[in-house]
């Protein structure tokens, strides 16, 4: 009978979603990276500038509203300065957002945090650069600053973030 109870186990932590991830590849191959396969693709585009965006489920009413999202944005540069330039207009982007604040330490040079207005909602938002094999690499994560589903899904959502950028980084 254990040996039955065992083999169930293993097969349903083997089917068990949030341990598992989904590996996405863009720019032909040049940036990678992997989510949890409980985010859902809502958005995908080729050319320039290549984009994801998952929708990270809310699972509470707030979800109803407001759009919990993760967006990496890869666009060809032909060196540093054309990656400053690209950093530059994303941030003068970012303070012209109704509601502009900027909070906390962002996660290194090429980051920024802040919490802004959308559709009369906060969010807050995290954005993070990278200049890969003369690419742009852009990390945005955008939560509402306030989820009914509370802190233990907030710690979730940035988590799921970390661990994108962390791919990134590499």
């Amino acid at each position: 009978m254990n040996l039955y109870r065992s083999f169930f186990l293993a097969g349903a932590l083997l089917l068990a979603g949030p341990a598992c991830a989904t590996d996405v590849s863009m720019a032909g191959g040049d940036v990678a990276f992997s989510t949890p396969d409980n985010w859902v693709t809502i958005m995908e585009t080729q050319g320039v500038p290549e984009m994801r965006v998952f929708q990270v489920p809310d699972p509470s009413p707030t979800a109803r509203d407001n759009l919990a999202s993760v967006t990496v944005e890869v666009e060809p540069v032909g060196d540093l300065a054309a990656f400053n330039r690209y950093v530059g207009n994303a941030t003068r982007k970012a303070k012209g957002l109704d509601g502009y604040k900027a909070i906390g330490n962002p996660e290194g040079p090429n980051s920024q945090a802040y919490t802004a207005q959308e559709h009369g909602t906060a969010y807050r938002y995290d954005e993070r650069f990278w200049f890969k094999n003369n690419h742009a690499v852009r990390l945005r994560c955008a939560r509402p600053a306030r989820s009914e589903a509370g802190a233990a899904w907030a710690t979730a959502f940035d988590k799921g973030c970390d661990a994108v950028a962390a791919d990134l980084a590499r």
